[in-house]
């Protein structure tokens, strides 16, 4: 019999870390409720005592989310792990994941303590989470750069203390998949009460070899994976849930293990993350990129269209891709569009669907074929969580090959109207000065994506730009519009709101405090 992997996504918190990938409260709910369709096992909310907007946003996740548990990260210290279990009682089955260092290099250069010391303060903590939930989760950071003996010495304590997982992190993607997997076989023989826990795992892709570990691990006895959505995360990454969880469910013959995932809502929640955080997915990204069901060389085509099993080893619906793209037209009617979201793994109110249909039938009267990414960039680009000071009610540009561009806005606040002109160097940059002119913030404008959702010239442009704050924080926005000055303003101003609501939680517009990176 198969044995079971749970899959702890951290998301929330490890890939939120990546740089510009910031998200708030409502946006982290809108990813959360995606994974629990996807049925993770764990959903990492956040790190509660790092700032008073991720408090409340696992607090919101504990109190709004079912299906998974919900967890919440703490350092190895009691404030920590209070402030953890009060974001996290809401939840019916909250996980306290408290973390300390165990390398060497670590105790010495960055806690400056002994072995003793960590080892006393690991126990402690444990010991402190269990009297407010069964379910604890033990942390040795930089586990796979440890003195093997001190990290089995620790493993083995925490495991008294009441650890029911013990996390076993590559924190600096240091590990080669032999050596990594050795190691997890390594603990099972030496620690002797090592059945009393799960054995996890959490690596780092510095090396490219973040889900190569992870599935060496499991072949050697790890019972629990964490990973995020794209394999986001500090520096080069986290490993992908989606290609652990297809490995595991492709090769079922030789892991002989299998997750809980609904992998027909993968694609989906990659979807969903991309957009949020403004990440882009690579076209060659394994699972969920757009060239990975794709086949151009001759002998391919020739070799699917007789059997798909001749260049694929998945059914690109196991993973939420539709098999046919083209699917709507202005003619289509209501139920028509509703049975399509429902299909792509949509579910709207009815405001919602009003909404989305409304925008649908006006592009549609412009764009002579609707395409599934089409009806995902207008639910994605009607629903962007972000309560807004600024909302775009006018836009008028002018420009000529010999002219000079110009920009009249009209922008509506809880305070009324703003109208403003302006002249830039091009279309784009008279609506962003004019724009700067406008709102109330100080920012740098530090990247700017266009792309287009499908091919021809009447396909809807995407845009994605990153603002950076007054104190070198990065904010993501996105827009969408089949005019591509119309995109630009919209992704422009919605990275605009983010930082003023963002600053604005914060009280102080201070940074937030430093977020460990497992």
């Amino acid at each position: 019999m198969a044995r079971r992997i749970t899959i702890f996504d951290t998301t929330l918190r490890d890939g939120e870390q990546s740089p510009g990938a910031s998200m708030n409260i409502e946006e982290k709910l809108e990813v959360a409720k995606q994974l629990a369709r996807l049925k993770v096992d764990v959903i990492e909310a956040g790190f509660p005592i790092s700032s008073q907007g991720d408090f409340d946003a696992v607090k919101a996740v504990a109190d709004n989310i079912k299906g998974p548990a919900i967890a919440g990260l703490c350092r190895a210290s009691k404030a920590d792990i209070d402030r953890a279990w009060e974001a996290l009682k809401g939840a019916k089955m909250p996980v306290i994941h408290t973390f300390l260092a165990t390398s060497d290099i670590h105790l010495e250069k960055k806690l400056k303590k002994t072995r003793e010391q960590v080892l006393e303060m690991a126990v402690t903590a444990v010991k402190h989470a269990k009297g407010y939930t069964e379910h604890v989760e033990f942390s040795a950071e930089d586990a796979a750069r440890s003195d093997f003996d001190f990290l089995c010495q620790v493993v083995e304590a925490v495991i008294d203390a009441g650890a029911t997982v013990v996390n076993i992190p590559d924190t600096v993607g240091y590990a080669i998949p032999s050596e990594f997997g050795a190691l997890i076989a390594k603990l099972h023989k030496r620690v002797p009460n090592i059945k009393n826990a799960i054995i996890s795992v959490h690596c780092h892709n510095d090396l490219g070899l973040a889900t190569a570990n992870s599935l060496a691990a499991v072949m050697n006895g790890a019972g629990q994976v964490e990973c995020t959505i794209n394999g986001i995360g500090e520096r080069a990454g986290n490993a992908a849930l989606e290609e652990v969880v297809m490995a595991l469910n492709t090769r079922c013959d030789l892991f002989n293990a299998k997750t809980n995932v609904n992998t027909k809502e993968i694609h989906r929640a990659s979807r969903i993350v991309s957009d949020v955080t403004g990440l882009s997915v690579q076209v060659n990204k394994a699972i969920v990129g757009a060239n990975a069901f794709a086949h151009e060389a001759g002998i391919h085509q020739h070799g699917v269209l007789q059997d798909k099993r001749t260049y694929e080893i998945m059914d690109a619906q196991s993973v939420g891709l539709a098999q046919n793209n083209l699917v709507l037209g202005k003619h289509s009617g209501r139920h028509a569009f509703e049975d399509r979201l429902k299909s792509l793994g949509y579910s709207l109110t009815k405001a919602e669907l009003d909404k989305s249909f409304e925008r649908f039938k006006a592009l549609a009267d412009k764009k002579k074929e609707m395409f599934d990414e089409d009806l995902e960039t207008i639910v994605a680009d009607e629903f962007r969580v972000i309560q807004a000071k600024y909302n775009l009610e006018y836009m008028n540009v002018m420009t000529s090959m010999d002219g000079i561009p110009t920009a009249t806005i009209r922008l509506r606040t809880d305070e009324g109207e703003i109208v403003e002109a302006g002249i830039g160097v091009g279309s784009v940059d008279a609506v962003y000065k004019t724009i700067d002119k406008m709102v109330d913030a100080k920012y740098t404008l530090l990247d700017y994506i266009v792309k287009a959702v499908t091919g021809g010239t009447d396909a809807l442009g995407e845009v994605t730009v990153k603002l950076e704050g007054r104190n070198g924080e990065i904010y993501t926005g996105r827009g969408a519009s089949l005019d591509i000055i119309e995109a630009s303003a919209k992704a422009y101003l919605n990275a605009v709101n983010k930082l003023i609501r963002l600053e604005a939680l914060r009280g102080d517009g201070g940074k937030p405090k430093d977020k460990p990176i497992l």
